[in-house]
């Protein structure tokens, strides 16, 4: 190897190491930025948990502030003093389809969103893809936006209930309702 190829390669591998450098340096200032937010949304939510706790001793969850009734309710859970704050968090807030239960009692509440599929899917005679179910959701219900996998999965359920059956033609998979007569016979 020549002393001008030797110094080439040097050369560019003084470069990389720079290029390098310079790329850690980047990367570090953009985690040092994520973290810092991170921290910012840990405390939010310490707070948001803070406040719950402070609520969860009501019984009459209407009186919880600002909560809207579609929103889950939270319920007492007893925990062990060692559980983890997140382990504590997750278990004491009720699930969505939960709230009709747990709620006030009385009052009106948000349709199920498995209810709304059923009732759009008899307006169709045809099977319809989740998606155009998904959309045609959306846009008779701009206060409703779940996502595509939420829907997938409350049809799949539905179909287990049997309140829809699943047509599958190549790939697509589609969903008719069941007519009230054939539900019993299936």
């Amino acid at each position: 190897m020549t002393s001008q190829s030797a110094a080439t390669l040097r050369s560019r591998y003084v470069e990389q190491a720079a290029s390098d450098l310079e790329e850690n340096r980047r990367r570090q200032q953009e985690l040092t930025e994520r973290i810092r937010l991170l921290k910012q949304e840990e405390a939010l939510l310490a707070d948001i948990l803070n406040l719950a706790e402070r609520y969860e001793g009501f019984a009459d969850p209407s009186r919880l502030p600002e909560q809207l009734q579609e929103e889950p309710v939270v319920a007492k859970a007893k925990q062990p003093s060692g559980t983890s704050s997140r382990h504590r968090a997750s278990a004491r807030t009720a699930p969505a389809g939960s709230t009709a239960k747990t709620g006030a009692k009385g009052k009106s509440r948000r349709p199920l969103l498995g209810d709304l599929l059923a009732d759009l899917l008899v307006n169709h005679k045809e099977p319809r893809l989740a998606k155009e179910l998904r959309d045609e959701l959306m846009e008779k219900h701009p206060d409703r936006n779940p996502t595509p996998q939420v829907v997938r999965n409350t049809l799949e359920a539905l179909v287990a209930k049997g309140r829809i059956r699943r047509h599958k033609q190549q790939r697509a998979v589609m969903y008719t309702l069941v007519k009230r007569g054939t539900a019993d016979a299936a």
